[in-house]
């Protein structure tokens, strides 16, 4: 039966329903012939989301040096970390044994503090970059070519730079949940695009700007809500010229904050689905595609009988997860960062290609082992040391036993073990707080030390066209220091960045790179549902007076939106 609990952190009431204690049943493991029961979770989804967003630092990327070779590289892990960080090469050759490491377990001890010990000994791979031509500045990301500070699951892209859950992009600059597509700019949301510009839910189209909810369209400024539309202006049909003279204005640096103030009224006044599900079958969320069976899912694409996930792709039976998939992964439960056909895997982080793992960090390609960190290739392991299938089971059933006794069994990682202070993980940015505020959580704060410039700043007053056949203006900028109008940090532009800006024609940037991130992650709604009815109270939609159709929605109530059923916003749309 459905319990009704209270988060021991927040306080908030949850229920565990049916289906969630029918998943907890399926996945309980057995060793040594006794099966051990997966607990109800004592957490609220959001706190047990948070507490696996903790554990993964997406975009704050430090210079350091490899313990190991003593090269200088780019790494999630500062230099003031208390850890070992070898760079990739080195992480992965053989110059180092991570059996070597083992600890004997320790009965007197609790287990996650047994884990925070060998956690302070084994080297830590710095980043997760898999085969960067010239992208050393990517994390989470892979087959990247020409890239900059592509983060948080991008693969297969050319010549970009500033992009999260970027995928099969060339050209391409300051863009968030934004695959197959070429030379765009500030998008959030979308794919098979070219050559659009500060555009929001967008897809299939072309040379569109400043629009959101478009579908099959090109030519399109200042629009919502159309469908296969072409030469638009402000959704009334313009003619090419008009449509030119408004496009050639967003050379300006101060025309372009004009259009982005009149973005801002068109977001608020369009109209929107309460989700945006494309080819899903009984599922709850936002942002998905091609998903079965699923609720509270966020995110994602491909996953089936899945529930309370954030970010991923190609998973079945995936239960609390964040940043998970590909390669047909199977059977996870609070897990992040877990994926590559990962199959059975509870209560990690970071475990690729991996099979029966509990409670271990960054593992590749190992199987069946518990409480381990940064392994390589083993199989039947406790706290790094190798036993056999039967030694493994009998001690597994003693560690869990004494777990349970602690009140360990059945809950991830404590906040206080994670490498990362809270304001360097993906948690800062789905649930931010105050520094304060961490201390009650367990969780560190890193203090940053902020790039600092006591020079003269480069001001970039001119609009792109003066920098086009200028040389001599082109070294000014790049050599330059700007200083950023929204918080006075430093920056550079790159030259590949300003190569973009010259070729689209747009005006060079005023705000530092992670202020524009975090601008365009405030256009994603959040991760929570709300109950609402249909706002709707146009004629001719088979509804006198206001819509009675109800739904769950991303879109709060006190939001200014207006938010359709998918019936009335069918025959609303353009």
């Amino acid at each position: 039966m459905a319990e009704q609990k209270s988060c021991k952190q927040c306080n908030q009431e949850f229920k565990v329903e049916d289906e969630d204690l029918d998943f907890y049943k399926k996945i309980s493991p057995t060793f040594a012939g006794k099966t051990y029961e997966i607990p109800p979770p004592t957490l609220c989804p959001d706190c047990r989301m948070q507490r696996r967003m903790i554990w993964r630092n997406e975009k704050v990327l430090y210079k350091r040096k490899c313990d190991l070779c003593q090269k200088d590289i780019v790494s999630v892990y500062s230099e003031d970390k208390p850890f070992i960080v070898y760079c990739q090469e080195c992480w992965w050759s053989d110059k180092w044994n991570p059996l070597d490491f083992g600890k004997e377990y320790d009965p007197n001890k609790s287990f996650f503090e047994q884990l925070a010990m060998l956690q302070a000994k084994v080297p830590r791979i710095a980043l997760m970059n898999k085969n960067p031509e010239n992208s050393e500045y990517c994390n989470i990301a892979g087959e990247n070519k020409n890239c900059y500070l592509l983060v948080a699951g991008s693969w297969y892209n050319e010549d970009c730079c500033y992009g999260i859950r970027a995928t099969r992009l060339k050209n391409c600059v300051d863009t968030y949940n934004l695959g197959d597509s070429e030379l765009c700019y500030q998008i959030v949301t979308g794919a098979r695009l070219y050559n659009c510009c500060y555009c929001q839910n967008i897809y299939n189209s072309r040379e569109c700007y400043f629009s959101i909810n478009l579908r099959g369209c090109n030519n399109c400024i200042f629009s919502s809500n159309l469908q296969n539309k072409s030469f638009y202006a402000y959704n009334k049909p313009c003619t090419k010229d008009e449509f030119e003279a408004l496009e050639n204005q967003m050379s300006s640096y101060q025309k372009t904050k004009e259009f982005l103030v009149k973005y801002g009224d068109l977001i608020k006044n369009s109209l929107n689905l309460p989700t945006r599900q494309i080819n899903c079958e009984d599922c709850s969320g936002d942002d998905l595609s091609n998903c079965k069976n699923s609720r509270n899912i966020y995110d994602v694409t491909g996953f089936e009988d899945s529930k309370y996930c954030v970010i991923g792709e190609d998973v079945k039976d995936g239960f609390d997860c964040f940043g998970v998939g590909l390669g047909g992964t199977q059977l996870l439960y609070e897990s992040a960062s877990t994926g590559l056909g990962a199959f059975n895997v509870l209560f990690c982080s970071g475990n690729w290609t991996a099979r029966n793992n509990f409670y271990c960090d960054v593992m590749m390609n190992s199987n069946d082992c518990f409480g381990c960190i940064s392994l390589k290739r083993e199989n039947f392991c406790v706290l790094n040391k190798k036993y056999s299938k039967e030694e493994y089971e009998n001690l597994i059933s003693k560690i869990i036993e004494a777990m349970k006794a602690n009140g360990e069994w059945g809950e991830f990682f404590p906040i206080k073990l994670s490498p990362f202070g809270y304001n360097e993980t993906a948690a800062s940015e789905y649930y931010p707080i105050e520094r304060e505020k961490t201390h009650g959580l367990g969780a560190k704060w890193h203090d940053k030390e902020e790039s600092s410039f006591s020079g003269e700043f480069y001001e970039p007053r001119d609009d792109i066209s003066a920098y086009l056949d200028n040389e001599e203006k082109r070294q000014l900028l790049l050599n330059g220091i700007i200083k950023c109008e929204a918080t006075g940090k430093p920056f550079k532009i790159m030259p590949q960045e300003l190569a973009f800006y010259l070729k689209n024609k747009l005006p060079i940037p005023h705000k530092h790179y992670n202020v524009r991130f975090e601008e365009r992650f405030k256009q994603r709604n959040p991760r929570k549902l709300w109950h609402r009815q249909c706002m709707c109270e146009e004629t001719g939609h088979d509804h006198e007076g206001r819509c009675k159709v109800e739904f769950e929605t991303t879109y709060a109530p006190d939001r200014p939106e207006k938010v359709y059923c998918e019936g009335c916003y069918q025959k609303s749309v353009m």
